[in-house]
């Protein structure tokens, strides 16, 4: 006889697991499926470990330029193994937490590969054995893997994706990093730091291409600076793996190919969602392009059957398949939660400098036919930027000019993935500019310079 639940979620990464634990918190008996490791990707291999490994490198970067703040540091060097074994270590510890999350919310936890096997019914394979499981909802939170190149699979030895990337036992003397979306900049940006020579290759006229176009060029200015080599409007061709090397044939933006050897291979070309073989076919579950299709509480066309994060489509970023789960599960529970949107998502890439952006950039916002007003303050005119020798980056607001609404904010330079939030939270208040400028800001803080791009946007800037 099956196991019986309120709700069954099938994937325990930042969707999943938080989606459990609201429906705990609002009294559904709850199972959470997971075939792998709890907390899912961003946990295990993606946001915490990645972020890890930059802080690594980051300070190993302060470290080679200690002379920069008056200080020596002779013979700097590091330890490859020692690196892997403490971004490990953070991933662990926080698997360890939420495994301990769902004891305390009183989630079971059944491991093995769930998939649908019938109308509220989800069987999960156990090595030799199956369990069946039983609910009126079920909740599919299965997220995404990195999509391969179709004539270059990743083979963790010269080719890479994320999470080779992430567990390497040598360091790369020369690497090739394809995409320049958040994972491929990251990455570029770590092995650059830690004296690896990298070539960024991006088919896109721009790198980091959903960004502001400020940001974009001022990235690319600032990379190429550090010493990154940057290759945009290019295509790749073919790429041959040896034993000891790559080869890699670009054809570039003239139309030129040139092939280049190089150690490594990180291929960042994007996701592809992780719906085979969980049986939504059984069901007749709607999908777009792989993708489970889903309304703002993420109900599917089947009736009981639910899907966030990943799985359902861009943008994909762990904070946003939380927010869908707690929106998804408060349904299920009967109470009245505002449909999910994706207005107010902030983006971050936490690379080396960070950047981090929240609604339209000032293109999308003319595109919309939008009257727009447009601030922009310099690291280079804030005191605690210069004291901490990160004067580099800068800070953009865009206004609707009739209603003072703010459309976006889009941020580059040092600890920016922190200070994104401020806008995000005026977003969600529907704040104008008038209440921003009338907001006080701490002194000395990074911080100000969001103040001082909202007045710049009007023409009240006080320090440029």
């Amino acid at each position: 006889m099956a196991d019986t639940y309120d709700l069954i979620v099938l994937g325990s990464g930042p969707g999943g697991y938080v989606a459990a634990i609201r429906a705990s918190q609002l009294g559904l008996k709850t199972a959470i499926v997971e075939r792998e490791r709890l907390g899912g990707i961003c946990l295990n291999w993606g946001c915490i470990p990645t972020k890890a490994l930059l802080r690594t490198s980051e300070v190993y970067h302060y470290m080679t330029h200690a002379a920069d703040y008056g200080l020596k540091a002779d013979n700097v060097g590091f330890d490859l193994t020692k690196i892997v074994e403490r971004s490990r270590k953070v991933a662990g510890t926080l698997n360890a937490g939420v495994k301990g999350l769902m004891k305390k919310n009183k989630v079971t936890v059944v491991e093995g590969f769930g998939s649908l096997a019938g109308k509220g019914k989800l069987s999960v394979r156990q090595g030799d054995k199956t369990v069946e499981l039983s609910a009126k909802h079920i909740l599919i939170a299965t997220g995404a893997r990195a999509r391969d190149l179709p004539f270059a699979k990743a083979d963790g030895k010269r080719i890479w994706t994320y999470r080779h990337a992430m567990v390497p036992e040598v360091m790369p003397t020369k690497l090739l990093v394809i995409g320049s979306g958040a994972i491929g900049v990251e990455f570029a940006s770590f092995y650059n730091d830690m004296g690896t020579d990298v070539t960024i290759v991006e088919m896109l006229p721009r790198i980091l291409p959903v960004e502001d176009e400020e940001v974009s060029a001022f990235m690319e200015k600032r990379l190429t600076k550090d010493g990154i080599k940057i290759v945009t409007g290019a295509a790749l061709e073919k790429i041959d793996s040896g034993a000891n090397a790559v080869k890699a044939t670009i054809k570039g933006k003239d139309g030129k190919s040139t092939t280049e050897e190089y150690s490594h291979v990180i291929v960042a070309i994007g996701i592809v969602p992780n719906t085979e073989e969980i049986g939504l076919e059984t069901l007749g579950v709607a999908t777009e392009r792989g993708h489970i299709k889903v309304d703002g509480f993420g109900r599917t066309n089947v009736e009981g059957i639910y899907a966030i994060g990943d799985v359902t489509g861009a943008p994909w970023l762990a904070h946003k398949a939380s927010h869908e789960g707690i929106v998804c599960i408060e349904k299920i529970a009967g109470q009245n939660p505002h449909p999910f949107e994706t207005w107010n998502i902030p983006g971050c890439t936490y690379s080396r400098p960070q950047v981090a952006s929240v609604g339209l950039t000032e293109a999308k916002a003319k595109e919309q036919g939008r009257d727009v007003k447009v601030g922009k303050f310099p690291f280079i005119g804030n005191g605690k930027a210069i004291a901490l020798g990160e004067a580099d980056g800068f800070v953009k607001t865009v206004f609707d000019a009739k209603t003072g609404e703010l459309l976006g904010a889009h941020m580059v330079g040092a600890e920016v993935t922190e200070l994104i939030q401020g806008y995000v939270v005026a977003r969600q208040l529907e704040t104008t500019e008038h209440e921003l400028m009338e907001t006080v800001f701490a002194h000395p803080t990074l911080s100000e310079m969001m103040h001082e791009s909202v007045l710049g946007a009007y023409g009240r800037a006080l320090h440029i």
